[in-house]
């Protein structure tokens, strides 16, 4: 199991630096030091190799958002700690990888967006069945929706034609954006508590 992460952590580090398009089996196989014919017993093609390092990297996110969660005890307090990985997940739209992959395999683009916005709308959803038991949110609207919805925002900043990103910096657009979920969410309880925690920062 390490030795296989190992692989996919080097792999992608290959992708990322030089883009899908760029990278062969070959390039991948002389990396390693390992032979093409051994390469492809362990995946059919590139295709599935971007698949596999997509999703383990997905994977790598996912848990340290639940590791979060377990760990910090108010719903309110653990979302202005997510701002890291909402930063990295919003930030990785702009990488050459991400590029690539939407302009030439864009069926496993959808299928690892789809699968992103999904396992990061359970957490959040996590987060707000929490957040109500807890008397800081609301109980009045469809958590999976809004999930989806905060989803689809945070990964915006860089593919709408609506935003200049010239006149709104990702920092600000992040922390507007993250206030106004959380006001559109929370009961006056939730309101006062994100106070605090702006007044202390």
């Amino acid at each position: 199991m390490e030795d296989k992460q190992f692989f996919l952590t080097k792999a992608s580090e290959l992708f990322i630096e030089n883009g899908p398009k760029a990278v062969t089996m070959d390039d991948i196989a002389a990396a390693f030091g390992i032979s093409k014919k051994k390469l492809y017993q362990m995946f059919r093609n590139k295709e599935e190799l971007l698949e596999e390092i997509l999703r383990y990297n997905l994977d790598l996110v996912i848990s340290k958002l639940n590791y979060l969660d377990e760990n910090i005890e108010s719903a309110i307090e653990r979302m202005f700690c997510r701002d890291e990985e909402i930063e990295k997940m919003s930030h990785s739209n702009k990488t050459l990888m991400i590029r690539q992959l939407l302009k030439y395999y864009p069926a496993i683009f959808n299928k690892h967006m789809l699968d992103f916005s999904e396992k990061f709308a359970h957490v959040m959803v996590k987060n707000i069945e929490k957040g109500r038991r807890q008397g800081y949110y609301r109980d009045d609207f469809d958590a999976e929706v809004y999930a989806k919805i905060f989803f689809q925002l945070v990964m915006s900043y860089d593919n709408s034609p609506y935003i200049d990103i010239n006149m709104i910096s990702r920092a600000h657009y992040k922390e507007e954006l993250m206030m106004m979920y959380m006001h559109a969410i929370t009961t006056e309880k939730g309101k006062e508590t994100i106070k605090k925690i702006k007044n202390n920062q």
